[in-house]
């Protein structure tokens, strides 16, 4: 017996909308698990109980409430790094906050883990407000496109990711080690030479009088 969205979420219409904003923002604020805000929304989505605007409003809003204070959190984080690790990871710094704006707003609009994108641009002090509206408006877009799809095509779309769960706890223990993977991926991003590995690329991002010049 494979799982069901009814095994993971309850959607009683008397908590409805506060339900969804309570998972979008608690299920946004860890970092790299949007995948329990996703399902809820898709299955909120689901005939004509809950509004659709409404919907993708506030998934959209808490959502980017939550990772702004991941953003600030990174925002502050250069004071518990080291000084070898921050010359290690300034030119990649560089290079996310050259395409703040657009890297955001992909990350939000997409099912990547944004989080990768969102600490090293706070860890490069971007604009607070330009990563505000462009997470946003990746976010809202994102919302619509599962609102949208899972009212034309129900939760069939769903199925494949859930189709092999046996139980709610290999979800678990799946999300788990996805968890793990991305961690992991991030402290691997923090120990790479990025001067070596974009001196090529882009060494206006690692040479800093040309990157002071383009800004």
């Amino acid at each position: 017996m494979t799982v069901d969205l009814s095994d993971i979420f309850t959607i009683d219409p008397e908590v409805g909308y506060l339900g969804l904003v309570l998972v979008s923002f608690f299920g946004s604020l860890i970092p790299f698990v949007p995948f329990p805000a996703f399902l809820l929304l898709a299955a909120m989505s689901i005939g004509d109980q809950f509004d659709p605007h409404v919907l993708v409003l506030l998934s959209a809003v808490m959502a980017t409430a939550a990772k702004q204070i991941i953003f600030y959190i990174s925002y502050g984080g250069r004071k518990i790094i080291t000084e070898k690790m921050r010359k290690r990871i300034k030119p990649f710094e560089r290079l996310v906050k050259r395409y703040g704006a657009v890297a955001a707003f992909v990350a939000a609009a997409t099912p990547i883990p944004d989080d990768l994108i969102y600490i090293p641009l706070g860890l490069a002090k971007y604009n607070p407000l330009r990563f505000f509206i462009s997470t946003l408006a990746g976010k809202i877009v994102l919302g619509y496109v599962i609102v949208y799809v899972s009212r034309g095509f129900g939760l069939s779309f769903i199925d494949p990711l859930l189709g092999k769960v046996q139980n709610t706890n290999d979800l678990y223990i799946g999300t788990a080690i996805f968890v793990g993977i991305t961690t992991g991926t991030v402290v691997l991003m923090l120990r790479l030479n990025w001067e070596k590995i974009l001196g090529k690329v882009a060494p206006w991002a690692v040479n800093p009088e040309k990157d002071e010049n383009n800004n």
